[in-house]
């Protein structure tokens, strides 16, 4: 399997914005974003359905986040707004024939994660 590509992380600092790219996605698939502070677990933050009309949220990222793909391009978007410290991590995409509803995502479920792009919002 083709392992997505990560891009556009970086240091920023608290409420600016950041847009996140996945490449390589492939349209029949659902695409998921998680991130991984330092001692923490991976967690979820968002995934869009292949068509990319439907999409679920972490409760922490509703409202500033916000996922949507272009499957002309292979790539997956995720458009980050009013970040937060509580926002700094690795940030890996993955992709999934598995849709969830609700926020109970298993990142077990997923495969061809990428190498992760490093998010680190400081002032």
């Amino acid at each position: 399997q083709e392992q997505l590509a990560e891009s556009g992380g970086g240091l920023v600092p608290p409420g600016s914005s950041l847009r996140l790219r996945c490449g390589r996605t492939s349209t029949p698939y659902v695409v998921g974003w998680f991130r991984q502070a330092p001692g923490k677990e991976r967690e979820f933050v968002a995934a869009i359905k292949g068509s990319g009309g439907i999409a679920n949220y972490a409760d922490s990222v509703k409202g500033r986040f916000t996922i949507t793909r272009d499957n002309a391009k292979d790539t997956v978007y995720l458009q980050m707004n009013s970040l937060t410290s509580e926002d700094t991590a690795v940030y890996y995409c993955a992709r999934t024939t598995t849709w969830t509803d609700g926020t109970s995502w298993d990142a077990s479920d997923f495969h061809s994660w990428g190498q992760g792009t490093q998010v680190t919002v400081s002032s």
